[in-house]
């Protein structure tokens, strides 16, 4: 029996997918510049990642912010990875919500 099992490339385009969907109420609110703000928030929570080599190679984790939320996706190697971006990102001003997409890769 051959069972058709999507690659890791599929599911990241899934999940990049899915978050970019999520935040397209936001585009008609803040227009596609994004919110004010929301460009510093983005490269703020990418210099907190940058400060935590655990959660992977530089651009393991993709960051968007729209309207203060934060949207996580990408490919990380343990759960605990994707839960420690979710705190990280929690932590920098101005963040109103974190927005998980970050799946485990098997």
């Amino acid at each position: 029996m051959n069972v058709h099992r999507p690659t890791r490339q599929a599911f990241a385009f899934a999940l990049i997918l899915t978050s970019a969907l999520s935040g397209c109420a936001t585009y008609s609110k803040c227009g596609i510049e994004g919110c004010s703000g929301d460009a510093k928030i983005t490269a703020n929570v990418q210099a907190q990642f940058d400060q935590h080599p655990e959660l992977g190679g530089p651009n393991s984790i993709h960051v968007q912010t729209l309207d203060h939320v934060v949207y996580l996706s990408g490919l990380v190697s343990v759960g605990m990875e994707s839960r420690t971006a979710e705190t990280v990102a929690l932590e920098v001003p101005d963040v109103s919500r974190v927005v998980n997409s970050v799946a485990v890769a098997h």
